[in-house]
């Protein structure tokens, strides 16, 4: 299962706001052995906000949300996946009683529009103020707030996808190339993606006095010890320099 998020708001792409939440869930899945396949910043534009959202919800993907179920008329995430998924925006029983329990009366005319949510959706308890996020399918939707949003990723994973662990590499081997410049090694990475499908090749050119090549493979650990075996040979045959930059191969 790949892992997405999707961080909304015209106050991110403004500057208004920095956004935080990029780095906390990359936190978050990393200590569950995850790691994020995507991340997609928007506004709130209707059309942008639907074109991104019909992207992400028509993949099967882990999909993380953060920000535009509030009630303003710029927060226009619950709208917008009803809008894609085809459904009505219907009050939703828990989120209404979650609502009325905080805050009473106050609760309408407008707090109460909050638990209006798209058919067929499950809530995602909040337990700073009770308006909850909400699930569809395995996108989750949160608000912007930090302070709530994140108790609600630890929540859906540990509640929905508490099985789903340790899925990403756990080998990696990085090595440093001097003399040498990329194109003189793409037929060789090619012929590794091609061979070792299962692999993660990272190929990031440095500038400098010394420029330099720092090149990485991440997956099972036998299909590293081959694939590098070849990078080695082609980096040597090549009159190149390169030094092994792995943990514990210093």
């Amino acid at each position: 299962m790949k892992i997405g998020a999707l961080i909304i708001g015209d106050e991110i792409l403004s500057g208004k706001r920095q956004d935080r939440h990029f780095k906390q869930l990359q936190s978050v899945l990393s200590d569950r052995g995850l790691e994020l396949s995507w991340t997609m910043i928007v506004g709130d534009d209707p059309e942008q906000l639907e074109r991104v959202m019909r992207f992400s919800m028509s993949s099967d993907d882990l999909v993380f949300s953060f920000g535009g179920i509030g009630a303003t008329p710029d927060d226009r995430t619950r709208q917008t996946v009803a809008l894609v998924k085809n459904v009505a925006l219907i009050p939703h029983p828990d989120a209404v009683r979650e609502i009325e329990s905080q805050f009473g009366e106050s609760a309408y005319p407008n707090r109460i529009l909050m638990g209006h949510l798209p058919e067929g959706s499950r809530i995602i308890p909040n337990a700073i103020n009770r308006v909850p996020g909400f699930s569809f399918d395995d996108h989750h939707f949160m608000p912007g707030f930090p302070e709530m949003a994140w108790p609600m990723i630890e929540w859906v994973l540990d509640n929905h996808y508490h099985t789903l662990r340790d899925l990403k590499p756990r080998s990696e081997r990085i090595i440093t190339i001097t003399k040498g410049r990329e194109s003189d090694l793409l037929d060789t990475m090619n012929n590794i993606v091609d061979s070792f499908p299962g692999l993660l090749l990272s190929s990031l050119p440095h500038l400098g006095d010394v420029p330099y090549i720092e090149l990485s493979l991440r997956g099972d650990e036998a299909d590293i010890e081959q694939a590098m075996a070849l990078m080695i040979k082609a980096i040597e045959q090549l009159g190149f320099e390169w030094t092994d930059h792995t943990e514990g191969n210093n």
